[in-house]
């Protein structure tokens, strides 16, 4: 284990279970995570490699003998009747047969219906009258005469969640960890491997976690495939479910009028609609109308009667085109089908998830670290929904008065959501509190910026924040550093290439490019890297992509042929990766019949210098054909600590990050682009100065 490990063992001991375990139990069985992390935490909950070895055993065997696989529902049907009684695990649903006034339930894998449940049970869990819930239940076989007589009786049930949690002691126990160790522990306990990504990247997952902890959030993430963006909604937590697109209707959704039954917002705390893009998709304009009322007022109507319910929303579904593409032609909600293509149903949209950033899936993001048992954060998160966190900045910073209600309530809610999940225990100083300000004004500002340019007769909203001192600080999404060009496009009612939305509500439109803008004032503005050098300072944000040596640093190293590389950080193989990728923009830079000669001050490996050495001597070669000459020095001072370039014809580039600007990337896949091309690399966070000298 390690520190961060052993850390939650001590302060969450029996509440943590080891994350790679849930796939080494969960076999062929086609049951939720939260289910196999209920049985590790019986048993598995420790530290110790031989009680987990024990409780894996067990839990398989539990599996084996109890969970029902529906090829096998004969021969548990069989051994239940055999034996009298038989515990199984399974998901169970529970209708009410109103002519013989009783409940009975539906077993989903083990194919039985019509098993008699007592009222008390459908009460304590009223769960089971909608869409089901997995469950622990004996079974009791019982043959009688009878002619409609079932034989099938429901002894006990008791669905796999936690019993209870001492909420004091998860804030006490909160506040023994620093905040980045924290968010590497949420990220763990979701199932990924923090050290594969970015701090932004972290926050943009736990986002994800707001609809469990906040009340009537409504989120949507439109992004490429393959990034997870249901994995949480159908794994994550008992108190959520995940419905297809498809599948919904207003019945099932809200209100049965000819039974009275309430649908789904009654019931779960979340519920998320997968698939929910596609151009193509056939919706019901009364579901989106109803929808529309219910995410905006937490009420729907029966008849006469309004009801209310405290469900979040969420929409996740896959984008078409790039993110350019989308900006150039269109907006970033243009995958939707028509009916949900509607300002008014957009516009209530609390956060914007950019799914493009979310990296695909692969093996190795998996965590094989501690995390807490989901089902236990599945319940200190829906505790949370009884708190409101969405004033905690204000003792800070004050949101501009430019800021609609509308826009102002997603904020909060974003901003509230974050604050639970991160500082339970009210424990963020100012710079904290700032960060997750911004981030939640970014998910906001994203929905209202396509809505200028879906939508004509809405006004531009300047997304900004004062601090305590009134210095402005304005908020830019990252799309919008990225590609300023085309981001900033409205509409107009002409007809023109727009997405095919047309529908009597929804005229078609054009897009019209206005100024680009910028913010000097936070230092996030959009770089329009020059082809002429000139002195400037450039502040580059996390996640940023569309960035290169060739134009970060190429108009700077024309016509030079002495350069002078400080960047104390060239040991490890990705490191001199970049030394191999900058002599490459070296190379670019010059002309075919001249030479140029690199000189390259770093510090030696402590532990492998001989392989650092080995690495230059092949750059070397390498470099020597291509007509540049690469020298190197270890500098034995101790004291290097300075990156920066040095041209012979007098630009110096000071990097605060030296070459280390991009974040993790496949290196061995070589059918990835983000490999190949370094456009394609999500960027650190990071800082250049050119200086004339």
């Amino acid at each position: 284990m390690n520190a961060l490990d052993e850390k939650l063992n001590q302060h969450f001991a029996g509440l943590v279970v080891r994350k790679d375990l849930v796939k080494t139990v969960k076999g062929n069985a086609i049951v939720p995570s939260y289910v196999l992390e209920y049985l590790l935490g019986q048993y598995c909950a420790t530290s110790d490699e031989a009680t987990i070895q024990a409780g894996i055993e067990r839990v398989k065997d539990i599996l084996a003998q109890h969970y029902v696989h529906r090829n096998e529902a004969g021969l548990i049907r069989s051994n239940i009747r055999e034996k009298g009684r038989y515990k199984v695990i399974d998901k169970i649903s529970v209708s009410l047969n109103d002519k013989a006034d009783v409940y009975e339930a539906e077993f989903s894998n083990l194919g039985i219906k019509k098993v008699l449940v007592e009222s008390g049970t459908v009460k304590a869990h009223p769960k089971l009258l909608v869409s089901g819930v997995w469950c622990i239940a004996d079974i009791e076989y019982e043959h009688t005469e009878e002619k409609d007589a079932v034989p099938w009786v429901l002894a006990s049930l008791k669905p796999i969640q936690l019993s209870h949690f001492d909420y004091d002691g998860y804030l006490q126990a909160r506040a023994q960890f620093s905040t980045d160790e924290w968010i590497d522990l949420l990220v763990q306990s979701i199932g990924f491997n923090p050290e594969f990504m970015s701090r932004r990247s972290k926050l943009t997952q736990l986002v994800r976690l707001i609809p469990f902890c906040e009340r009537n959030y409504n989120l949507i993430e439109l992004g490429p495939k393959g990034t997870g963006k249901s994995h949480i909604y159908s794994e994550f937590s008992p108190h959520g479910i995940l419905i297809s697109g498809g599948e919904v209707t207003v019945p099932k959704l809200f209100v049965n009028n000819s039974s009275g039954k309430i649908g789904l917002v009654g019931y779960w705390d979340c519920v998320a609609f997968d698939e929910f893009a596609g151009q193509q998709k056939r919706v019901d304009k009364a579901l989106v109308d109803i929808m529309k009322n219910y995410m905006a007022n937490k009420s729907f109507s029966r008849g006469v009667e309004t009801l209310g319910a405290e469900a979040s929303m969420v929409f996740v579904g896959n984008t078409q085109h790039t993110v350019p593409y989308m900006l150039r032609h269109a907006d970033l909600f243009c995958d939707l089908s028509e009916k949900f293509y509607d300002s008014a149903f957009l516009d209530r949209l609390h956060y914007y998830i950019p799914g493009w950033e979310v990296d695909i899936i692969r093996s190795e993001m998996f965590s094989s670290g501690y995390g807490f048992v989901v089902d236990y954060l599945a319940e200190i998160l829906r505790a949370l929904r009884n708190h409101d966190y969405s004033d905690r900045y204000q003792a800070h910073f004050k949101l501009s008065a430019d800021i609609s209600t509308r826009d102002r309530d997603g904020i909060h809610k974003t901003f509230s959501g974050l604050m639970k999940i991160l500082y339970p225990h009210d424990g963020a100083n100012k710079e904290e509190t700032e960060e997750i300000l911004r981030f939640a004004i970014e998910g906001r500002k994203r929905v209202k910026d396509q809505l200028l340019r879906i939508d004509s007769t809405y006004t531009p909203v300047r997304f900004a924040y004062q601090d305590s001192v009134g210095n402005e600080h304005l908020v830019q999404t990252l799309e919008e550093t990225e590609y300023p060009g085309q981001y900033h496009q409205t509409s107009t009612d002409h007809i023109a290439s727009a997405p095919d939305h047309t529908t009597d509500d929804a005229p078609t439109k054009t897009i019209t490019p206005q100024a680009d803008h910028t913010d000097i004032a936070s230092g996030r503005q959009p770089h329009d890297l020059a082809p002429q050098p000139k002195e400037q300072h450039l502040v580059f944000q996390e996640n940023q992509k569309g960035l290169s040596y060739d134009k970060l640093f190429r108009p700077y190293l024309l016509g030079a042929t002495q350069i002078t590389l400080t960047d104390p950080y060239l040991r490890l193989f990705y490191q001199v990766r970049n030394l191999m990728e900058f002599i490459e923009t070296l190379v670019k830079a010059k002309a075919d019949d001249e030479e140029m000669t690199l000189h390259v001050i770093t510090v030696e490996d402590e532990f492998k210098g001989e392989q650092q050495r080995e690495y230059f001597e092949k750059i070397q070669t390498a470099a020597g054909a291509a007509g540049v000459t690469l020298t190197w020095e270890f500098d034995t001072t101790g004291a290097l600590h300075a990156r920066h370039i040095v041209t012979d014809h007098g630009w110096k580039i000071s990097l605060d990050r030296g070459l280390d600007i991009f974040q993790h990337y496949e290196m061995n896949d070589a059918f990835s682009f983000a490999n190949r091309l370094q456009q394609y690399r999500a960027c650190k966070a990071f800082e250049v100065t050119f200086i004339r000298q």
